[in-house]
């Protein structure tokens, strides 16, 4: 179960990276699940790794009258970087 969630952890971060969304640039948090294996979009791994990364300072949020946005944290991006890279 862990795993997973750390896959998905994974596969939210290179998704945003590829994507630039650095900073003052986000998406709403509905995005992020979107391209995952459908028995890993509809559990609550999702949501879990989405609030994991949120605690440790990796995704910065903004909420907006419409929803959350996620973007994110430029001043993480060696740790985000090295967290992609590892397998």
């Amino acid at each position: 179960m862990n795993n997973e969630r750390e896959d998905v952890k994974k596969f939210i971060l290179r998704k945003l990276v590829r994507k630039r969304m650095w900073l003052h640039k986000h998406t709403s948090i509905h995005n992020l699940p979107k391209g995952l294996p459908e028995f890993l979009r509809s559990g609550k791994e999702v949501k879990k790794a989405i609030e994991e990364l949120l605690k440790k300072g990796l995704l910065l949020s903004k909420p907006t009258n419409y929803g959350l946005e996620i973007s994110l944290n430029i001043r993480e991006k060696a740790k985000i970087e090295r967290l992609i890279e590892s397998n």
